[in-house]
């Protein structure tokens, strides 16, 4: 028995026990009708019928007819087809949606649901776990950012991969998202760089406790914000609150959008044929990121956004890995597995035994600084890159040590007199060389050679 069928026995039984209440005069005409849902006149016919031809007068005449407005059984199994060796694993919405766009499909959401089921393509939803409060988002577009890494076989024939994504809170926009082997430390730094840079400094960042978020000595406590990581030192420095989430229940918005992604993004790039990271990156970029904001991003409740603009080359600077050193005696720095050598400077004569700062770029180039002064740039295999900072254009001291060159602009040096010399010895040439001069005679000199002679 169907379902049309057991409410169609349904009605006739309450039809029944209200006819037999307005029978005993217990109900009237009016009163009748009410408890049926339907007018006086509606239950008037209905009870004519019933005394002309019983229970099969009372019966729906549309039942077994098709309706005509049914679509067609071909049309139904090309749908159907479609599904099976084009978009299989594929949730209803994603299908639904693709099947409007590419394949004029003119069927509505439930109906497509519905033949899917039927056809037991598809299963049916879970029912949902217990009721959580839900966060306010908040107010404007910049106040908070969210930041995590989802761990997915995204490409075909590939082994899983770290999709790194950048969310704001406000409108659940999807700043930044790009593959990686890995997460951490450097692929935060590659995330933050590129939104920062286009949009500007946010208030907060919101993320999990990772080991490249934050410290914490023991597992399931809070975090030490005492020492900080190198995230946590970048972010310190440009004034972004730094927010740990203690549960993936906290992180919500986040996990729902990775639910998202998982589900989409790998059919997607399947679709499109891409199997390469880079070739990856630069498709979700230009072509995903839009496509998926266009369809899921929510209006913020405040048209101002909270973004503060950052000088780009002060965001490189900061972004990165910064550890310190001490330089050797050979005017070398140790970086990892790479020996750093210093070139000569003009500002002293070594950096033995100084206090340098190595900084490791998200592009994998490196830098060593004394201060704030930059002192060379590497590649990513430590070999110098060309100085990038003009010399400066102030006039140099005259050398002191050896192996400093003597400065162009410098004026040349002038002897200067002892404040004891006679006149005319000031205002003699100054006389180079090894030979010993003689010097003039005065009454002393006479008064010495007299003495000797006698």
């Amino acid at each position: 028995m169907n379902r049309a069928t057991w409410l169609q026995g349904r009605r006739m039984l309450k039809f029944k026990d209200v006819l037999s209440r307005w029978e005993r005069r217990e109900l009237s005409m009016m009163e009748a009708g009410e408890l049926l849902g339907m007018s006086e006149r509606q239950f008037r016919r209905y009870r004519e019928r019933f005394e002309e031809e019983g229970e099969a007068g009372l019966a729906d005449r549309r039942l077994g007819k098709p309706s005509p407005k049914r679509i067609e059984a071909a049309a139904v199994e090309r749908m159907l087809q479609l599904y099976r060796t084009v978009y299989c694993g594929w949730n209803v919405k994603h299908f639904h949606e693709h099947g409007v766009r590419d394949h004029k499909f003119t069927w509505g959401y439930t109906w497509t649901k519905t033949q899917l089921h039927a056809a037991r393509l598809v299963e049916r939803a879970k029912r949902r776990g217990a009721h959580r409060r839900k966060r306010e988002r908040k107010p404007a577009e910049g106040m908070m950012l969210h930041q995590d890494g989802s761990c997915h076989v995204w490409l075909e024939r590939h082994p899983p991969l770290d999709l790194i994504v950048t969310m704001d809170d406000a409108t659940s926009k999807l700043y930044s998202a790009f593959l990686v082997e890995e997460e951490g430390t450097a692929s935060t730094f590659c995330g933050l760089l590129e939104v920062l840079t286009a949009h500007g400094l946010p208030c907060s960042l919101y993320s999990d406790r990772g080991s490249h978020y934050f410290r914490t000595d023991k597992a399931g406590e809070a975090v030490d914000k005492g020492h900080l990581t190198q995230v946590g030192r970048a972010l310190d420095r440009l004034g972004i609150e730094h927010i740990p989430a203690y549960s993936p229940e906290a992180r919500g918005r986040s996990e729902r959008m990775f639910g998202t992604l998982q589900d989409r993004l790998v059919k997607e790039l399947k679709h499109a044929g891409i199997r390469d990271i880079a070739a990856a990156n630069r498709w979700i970029r230009d072509v995903y990121l839009p496509a998926h904001n266009a369809r899921f991003a929510k209006p913020a409740a405040v048209d101002e956004k909270a973004f503060v603009a950052a000088d780009p080359d002060l965001l490189i600077e900061t972004l990165c890995i910064e550890e310190e050193r001490i330089v050797g005696r050979d005017n070398t720095v140790a970086y990892q597995t790479l020996r750093l050598q210093l070139p000569e400077s003009r500002m002293r004569a070594h950096y033995v035994k100084a206090r340098v700062k190595v900084r490791h770029y998200p592009d994998r180039t490196l830098a060593v600084f004394h201060g704030p002064r930059c002192l060379a740039r590497y590649d990513e295999q430590g070999l110098q890159l060309a100085a990038s900072t003009p010399p400066s254009l102030a006039a140099c001291s005259p050398p002191s040590r050896r192996g400093l060159e003597a400065s162009a602009q410098a004026a040349p040096m002038t002897r200067r007199p002892a404040l004891t010399a006679a006149r005319h010895e000031a205002q003699a040439k100054t006389r180079v060389g090894t030979k010993k001069q003689a010097s003039r005679p005065n009454k002393e000199t006479r008064r010495t050679a007299a003495t000797a002679r006698a």
